[in-house]
């Protein structure tokens, strides 16, 4: 393995954990945008989507709570997973009707979310994780079982 391989390898958990941080971020704001009408709302004026509106609310709420969960790095694998069958379902549901490929129908971060999200489920947070914390301070015998449910 070459030096530089090496030198990659060695920072591949940072990596993950940046590409997590902001992919959880992104996330997070389109929830908030959608629920609390932050960074212009929904209509670029401030508005919010109306409390239980299917699905767009619902939405909204697995943004702003999943994204939350993955910028943090607590329960990454579960929240991420919920977070990609959302974007699939966005994609499939209200993207798709308009054109075959994410270019022509305007889903390209539906897309995209739903993919980074699915990494998320099988590679974990990664570094910079506080569920890593949270672990390093579990009782010995309780690690396994805290991995485990991951």
């Amino acid at each position: 393995m070459s030096a530089v391989r090496t030198r990659l390898t060695q920072f591949q958990p940072y990596a993950l954990g940046v590409f997590r941080i902001v992919v959880g971020l992104l996330f997070l704001s389109h929830g908030a945008q959608k629920l609390l009408g932050a960074l212009g709302g929904v209509d670029g004026a401030g508005a919010s989507v109306p409390s239980g509106t299917w699905p767009f609310w619902y939405a909204g709420v697995i943004e702003l709570v999943g994204g939350a969960l993955v910028l943090l790095g607590l329960g990454t694998r579960s929240a991420a997973f919920v977070a990609s069958g959302a974007m699939a379902y966005a994609y499939f549901d209200v993207h798709q009707a308009q054109g075959l490929f994410p270019v022509q129908n305007g889903g390209e971060a539906a897309a995209l979310f739903s993919w980074a999200m699915l990494l998320l489920v099988f590679t974990g947070p990664g570094a910079l994780a506080l569920e890593a914390l949270f672990a390093s301070r579990a009782p010995q015998g309780s690690r396994g079982e805290a991995a485990a449910a991951l």
